[in-house]
């Protein structure tokens, strides 16, 4: 199983949990995909997207039950990152787990091989 994640407010993720899909935060509604990263870039990601941020989830998801809607497109550094053009089904998430800054400010991220 190929898995990407998602990294999202709790709030969008509980509206999307009584929704029974997400539609994706107000910067994939604007680029008309979801933005994911893979397990090598989403501490990147944290980092460059969401400095600071708390009350964050992150949102482990099989890529493979995503089918043809799932491309993965060059973004920063020529680096392919998976986007979706479709909205997410909740049937695809493997697990949800908070996203809180440490001390340092930096996010503190679960083991990814759960």
């Amino acid at each position: 199983m190929h898995v990407i994640y998602k990294i999202c407010p709790a709030l969008l993720w509980q509206t999307a949990e009584k929704a029974g899909s997400f539609a994706g935060a107000p910067i994939d509604v604007k680029d008309g995909y979801l933005h994911f990263s893979t397990e090598k870039q989403v501490r990147e990601t944290a980092e460059k997207h969401f400095a600071g941020q708390t009350d964050l989830l992150l949102i482990a998801i099989d890529a493979d039950s995503l089918g043809t809607a799932l491309r993965y497109e060059p973004s920063r550094g020529g680096d392919l990152f998976p986007h979706l053009y479709a909205p997410l089904p909740l049937s695809s998430v493997l697990w949800v787990k908070p996203l809180p800054l440490g001390t340092d400010g930096s996010h503190i991220f679960p083991d990814l091989s759960q």
